[in-house]
């Protein structure tokens, strides 16, 4: 494998993460401070989580048979900032609507071309470790962009924030020229460890596969519960009279988050032989019930602390073992891209969900009770992890079981 490429894939995860999400939690402040209303921005918000849905199956299979993921990767990044800039010309519904649309579909190729790049460069035996660095890096750049956009909404406003995405895609083209295209072994890259080539099945020969089903289902509930928990907490600053600066608030709850799924991410790649998929994975949803009921029992603006370190607990861990557990899961299948894509589009049906059911519950009743619905529902997720999921290892005989 080549260091220089290594290298310049955890820039590229580094830079990449201001890019992915768009606005991401400054959107909801940026529509709230323009006379929107929660339910409003949490159906929109809906709208281009569903529109990612129909790319995300896709974006998994042309991941498996592309030969040039690098510019696939950058034409995504190209789009979602200027669909983004969109919203600063226009807050009319229509322009909204078209830009969280776009932002969807191309958000759903970033996961399955990172991962599949990856494991083009690592092959299966060093993904895991390398999976850990791309999250760690991921992370500290969502943790310094945050820290950059909180003084940039302190002095200048939200606004301010659509200049450094910018030039956050600007660096991440950079970066992404730095890695080499012949370095990236296609067959490595789709789980094969040859140069045999298969084709790759479709949706229904996926679904087949027990485990497969068992986990995106229990971390659809998941997202369900964790998608709209942070927007709503800065909604709930940002429609509070007398409040904290709504922005250096969102700013904060992202900062906390990123510093604790860092270190995280490094120790969890580094465990996972040692702890196995199952118990790293019940850690991660036993911290979501917490977290939302945290949220429901106060509006105090210090309640962001606890509430986001257990978020960079739980994100931390899922980012590394999930991808990892499927690449074991679908060796030598020929399509781990478009596994990861099944449960990519499982996890954005409730991430999708989340934010038109907890926006509507918040506006018409109370933000302490749609943060109550959450815990509830994370709470289904792990009892259906529990119940279900040592039956799927049994049935599928998949490592890393308890």
């Amino acid at each position: 494998m080549s260091l220089r490429s290594l290298r310049a894939l955890c820039l590229t995860s580094f830079f990449i993460a201001d890019v992915r999400d768009g606005l991401g939690p400054f959107l909801g402040i940026f529509l709230t401070e323009r006379h929107w209303t929660p339910d409003d921005i949490g159906i929109l918000m809906t709208a281009g989580g569903l529109a990612g849905l129909l790319a995300t199956l896709p974006a998994g299979f042309i991941t498996d048979t592309s030969r040039s993921k690098r510019s696939v990767l950058a034409l995504v990044c190209l789009l979602i900032t200027l669909s983004t800039l969109l919203l600063w010309f226009s807050q009319q519904s229509g322009v909204v609507a078209v830009s969280q649309i776009v932002t969807g579909i191309c958000a759903a190729f970033v996961g399955p071309l990172i991962a599949g790049i990856t494991l083009g460069l690592t092959g299966q035996s060093g993904f895991s470790a390398q999976m850990g660095r791309n999250e760690a890096f991921n992370h500290g750049g969502n943790f310094v962009t945050a820290l950059i956009a909180g003084g940039i909404a302190w002095y200048w406003g939200v606004g301010g924030i659509f200049l450094l995405m910018t030039c956050t895609t600007l660096l991440t083209l950079c970066a992404l020229l730095a890695i080499r295209n012949r370095d990236i072994d296609n067959d490595a890259a789709r789980g094969l460890s040859s140069s045999e080539s298969l084709p790759v099945p479709g949706f229904a020969v996926l679904m087949k596969n027990r485990a497969l089903f068992v986990t995106g289902l229990t971390l659809l509930l998941f997202h369900l519960a964790n998608a709209a928990l942070l927007p709503m907490l800065s909604m709930r600053v940002a429609a509070a009279p007398a409040s904290i600066n709504p922005g250096l608030y969102a700013a904060g709850t992202v900062i906390i988050s990123q510093a604790v799924m860092i270190p995280v991410a490094i120790w969890v790649a580094h465990r996972i032989d040692r702890y196995g998929y199952w118990r790293l994975i019940m850690l991660a949803l036993l911290v979501m019930p917490v977290r939302a009921a945290l949220a429901a029992s106060t509006d105090a603006p210090l309640m962001m602390i606890p509430v986001q370190i257990l978020d960079g607990l739980a994100a931390g861990i899922l980012g590394v073992v999930v991808p990892s557990f499927i690449v074991v899961l679908l060796r030598g299948s020929g399509h781990v891209n478009a596994g990861q894509s099944v449960v990519m589009l499982m996890q954005g049906i409730g991430a999708s969900m989340s934010p038109a059911l907890t926006g509507t519950i918040a506006g018409h009743y109370s933000f302490a009770t749609a943060f109550s619905v959450l815990s509830a529902i994370a709470l289904v997720a792990v009892l259906l992890w529990w119940r279900v999921a040592h039956r799927s290892w049994e049935t599928d005989s998949t490592p890393g079981g308890p």
